[in-house]
């Protein structure tokens, strides 16, 4: 924020205190702790008006600030501070509190406030992310299998794509070829002559049935998901007019920024918040090689899924995009360059509640033309040859 604020509180939370301090104009600098029971938040909410406090500052350290701001956020302008940025204003503290100088920074408007989404927008954010964490549980459970497996000799991998498709579930399950694994009989009599123990099946059946319990309660959160969404069906939908932005993306994406690109100025600051963008190292004009910037984990794991999706797009411009990056620059750079345009896309899509607009797998060769050709005269000249260049009919 960049206004002064004539009554503010700084917050120190931990575990199980709240230390705040108070200060402005017509009251006394003054701190107090209290608990972080609700009853003990509800006293401190009641202390902070009785003083006429209107700004709240607090570090956004683990997930202790959550249940304070869940207290103080209609009564007061909260504001969740990053501690990186604390730590680069000059003038850190030494002997005094966290809260004290947090109430100080506040006071003077060097607090620049994270981006906090409403609150429905919150609780489809728990949902999202809960939701990877037990598809990833599943693929961790799929894995486990996989290794028994190779134990007790049996090399499915090497025969089926997919080890937990339809068929090679039921040869799993039964130890019998159906569908279109009965092609491969010869490769699949000599894959599935193992040594199955009492322990690999226990071990199996095991993994097997916590990958059903966990899909079961995937499927509930969906549907939880599926509720949430539904203010935002328009913006969901428009999302998935991106190549590579499935369901499931896009359902992130919204729990990740919301709908409202007010909170971003440009769809730069939004890059930057969302660590898709390269920090700004420069120098005597000359800017220097630096990595992405700190920022949204979850939001960037699903920029990189949906990136990779595109790239493997037939006749779209982010496949394009991600082959004329790949040989130079490495496939995880390559993605998150490619995932930083999605961005920018995304950001435009929800600011003017407009559909992708495809520009083509051409569209970066018809913009560098002139390029292309000198390079590629440059290195026929080079060759030997005498290069005349005539436009088509």
């Amino acid at each position: 924020m960049d206004i002064m604020v004539e009554r503010g509180a700084g917050l120190d939370v931990h575990q199980e205190t709240v230390v705040a301090t108070i200060d402005g104009q017509g009251i006394r600098k003054a701190t107090q702790t209290f608990g972080t029971f609700t009853g003990e938040l509800e006293r401190l909410r009641d202390w902070l008006k009785a003083n006429g406090i209107t700004h709240v500052a607090m570090e956004s350290t683990g997930i202790y600030w959550k249940p304070v701001f869940n207290i103080l956020e209609t009564d007061f302008e909260v504001i969740l501070v990053n501690a990186r940025h604390i730590k680069h204003v000059p003038g850190r503290k030494t002997d005094v509190t966290d809260s004290e100088w947090l109430c100080k920074l506040l006071r003077n408007g060097l607090l620049r406030g994270s981006f906090i989404p409403p609150s429905d927008i919150r609780e489809l954010r728990d949902l999202t992310r809960y939701r990877r964490k037990l598809t990833e549980a599943i693929s961790a459970e799929k894995n486990r299998v996989q290794k028994v497996l190779e134990d007790a000799n049996i090399k499915i991998s090497s025969v089926v794509s997919d080890t937990f498709g339809v068929s090679s579930t039921a040869i799993i399950e039964a130890l019998l070829a159906v569908g279109k694994l009965r092609k491969k009989k010869d490769a699949l009599h000599q894959a599935l002559v193992g040594k199955i123990t009492e322990h690999h099946t226990f071990l199996i059946q095991t993994s097997i049935g916590h990958i059903r319990s966990i899909e079961k309660l995937v499927t509930g959160i969906d549907k939880q998901i599926d509720e949430k969404l539904k203010p935002y069906q328009e913006e969901y939908e428009l999302l998935q007019t991106i190549p590579g932005v499935k369901q499931h993306a896009a359902a992130s994406i919204i729990a990740e920024i919301g709908v409202n690109m007010e909170q971003f100025p440009t769809a730069d600051h939004l890059s930057s918040w969302a660590g898709m963008s390269p920090g700004n190292n420069e120098s005597a004009g000359k800017k220097k090689a630096e990595r992405t910037t700190h920022g949204s984990k979850a939001l960037r794991a699903t920029l990189t899924e949906s990136s990779w999706a595109a790239s493997r797009t037939k006749n779209c411009y982010l496949k394009a995009k991600y082959h004329s990056l790949v040989g130079r620059r490495g496939k995880k750079r390559a993605l998150i360059a490619v995932g930083h345009n999605m961005l920018v896309m995304i950001y435009h899509i929800l600011n003017h509640k407009i559909p992708y607009k495809e520009l083509g797998i051409d569209y970066l060769d018809k913009r560098r033309k002139d390029k292309i050709t000198k390079s590629y005269i440059k290195r026929l000249t080079a060759l030997g040859f005498e290069v005349t260049i005539k436009e088509a009919a």
